[in-house]
């Protein structure tokens, strides 16, 4: 039986973000899917390959405990190299993308506070090599990228510091313990706690109308871009602590946007 979550916590990240961000609240500004009732079922389109589907299996599952919603795997809607987005539900990719830096990313496309759609990529072209050829890799890449879809942010962008139980918390050791920062420290391969508990500060009132009904039209300005290329991704908002971006906005006018969250390789 699910528990009904009552922590109560302010909700940051305005549209003019600046690179300062307070990561006891991880959320992408007020940013959620529209629905009429919690809790609510988001599909997860598979167009993985069968290298990835147990991590996106897996996935599924952990954000699925949540209170506020339940993930459900359905068959993917789009070729994964080119990872176009389908209207009420997020598009799950992989294939080789490119030496461009990144691990993985994750889109959404909102039309004023509402997200409307969402992709995210895992690179493989990264993912073949052998640093991050791992189950640990896998699932905390996995997690953290579907996880943006819903509305989240990340907990923290330190790769060097201890891990803080979260696939929202930024590493360079996703399973804990020895080699990492400190040698007795949790795996960062799922949420934890407090990511469960953003969800339900997100989604803690209902709306009038739903971008997760099968009959939802998304407005004509939200078009697809490609999300491989940092040229269509727009302006920088947010460096992670490499000095590289790691949150970008593309404003598509009306009111219809693009953000985009790049996990760079170390």
């Amino acid at each position: 039986m699910k528990k009904i979550l009552s922590l109560s916590l302010a909700i940051i990240f305005t549209t003019g973000l600046s690179a300062s961000i307070g990561y006891a609240t991880h959320s992408w500004n007020v940013y959620h899917w529209a629905r009429q009732i919690n809790p609510f079922t988001l599909k997860l389109g598979d167009n993985v390959s069968s290298a990835w589907d147990n991590y996106l299996g897996e996935t599924s599952t952990d954000w699925s405990v949540s209170t506020i919603l339940d993930t459900t795997i359905v068959a993917g809607g789009t070729n994964p190299k080119q990872c176009k987005p389908t209207a009420g539900q997020v598009e799950v990719c992989n294939s080789k993308y490119g030496r461009n830096g990144w691990l993985g990313i994750a889109q959404i496309w909102v039309s004023d506070t509402h997200i409307t759609k969402g992709i995210t990529k895992m690179n493989d072209t990264y993912f073949n090599m052998a640093t991050y050829n791992t189950p640990a890799w896998r699932r905390f890449v996995m997690c953290q990228e579907i996880g943006h879809t819903f509305g989240l942010d990340h907990q923290d962008e330190n790769f060097n510091n201890a891990n803080l139980g979260s696939c929202m918390d930024y590493t360079n050791d996703p399973d804990g313990g020895a080699g990492g920062a400190v040698s007795n420290d949790p795996s960062n391969e799922h949420p934890n706690t407090h990511d469960y508990e953003q969800l339900g500060i997100i989604y803690t009132h209902t709306d009038n109308t739903s971008t997760i009904s099968p009959s939802f039209i998304p407005p004509q300005s939200a078009k697809n871009i490609n999300g491989t290329n940092h040229a269509e991704w727009g302006k920088a908002l947010r460096m992670d602590k490499q000095g590289r971006p790691s949150l970008y906005e593309r404003d598509l006018g009306n009111n219809q946007k693009i953000f985009t969250f790049v996990l760079y390789v170390e």
